[in-house]
């Protein structure tokens, strides 16, 4: 409940479960043909009303939050759900050639719900998955961030130059529509680099497109 409290702005909803609980209350009165006169059996329709409340609540925390309609003003962080796809910019310089790769095609996808988030990046040569995970939002400072930390794991074809390693990436969320991420990283391996995502499709695809344009490592490697 504390990470539900903090995933949304708390005065507001006070105010909106304070309105919301008196006219669910007074609707039951009508319906049980209770008056305020009768003030016992008025105080005793508490019951109902926290089932109601929370039934709401539920709905809300399930699919509500998701609606632009809450977006901003009741619920800070945006909906951040589906497939986006676009390019990673190393700073890493191969040795065998002393030139930096071009850009490496990447995908990210995000499960999100109101209290979670779960963030998978997939290139042709690694997997990551995110396991400390956190909204930045400060309209003050006009910081609006996805921050999150990673495992990342090679394939064991390419082993021998791309270690297991962990990271941490910061993603400034663009647009009021949000269709875009810019980002950047930096792992244990010492290595950096800029991600630029768009988004995609809603649906969480678990394997990259076949429109997909083929890592620039392995193009190297078979150009040898």
């Amino acid at each position: 409940m504390n990470r539900a409290m903090k995933n949304l702005n708390f005065r507001i909803f006070i105010w909106i479960i304070f309105g919301i609980s008196a006219l669910v209350w007074w609707i039951i009165s009508l319906l049980k043909g209770i008056s305020l006169d009768n003030l016992w059996e008025f105080v005793s329709l508490i019951p109902d009303v926290v089932f109601v409340d929370g039934a709401l609540f539920l709905i809300f925390t399930k699919w509500g939050w998701k609606l632009k309609l809450f977006q901003g003003w009741l619920v800070p962080f945006p909906n951040l759900n589906g497939t986006w796809c676009g390019n990673i910019q190393t700073t890493w310089v191969n040795p065998d050639t002393g030139k930096v790769p071009a850009p490496i095609p990447v995908m990210l996808t995000i499960k999100q719900t109101f209290i979670n988030i779960s963030c998978v990046m997939r290139t042709e040569e690694m997997v990551s998955y995110s396991f400390a995970e956190d909204f930045k939002i400060d309209d003050e400072r006009q910081i609006k961030q996805l921050v999150y930390s990673y495992l990342s794991k090679p394939k064991p074809t390419v082993a021998h130059r791309s270690s297991v390693h962990e990271g941490t990436m910061i993603f400034d969320i663009v647009g009021n529509s949000v269709n875009k991420l810019m980002g950047q990283y930096w792992t244990s391996r010492k290595s950096t680099g800029e991600i630029v995502l768009l988004f995609r499709q809603k649906e969480l695809l678990d394997q990259l497109p076949e429109d997909f344009s083929r890592h620039p490592m392995e193009k190297e490697n078979k150009d040898k």
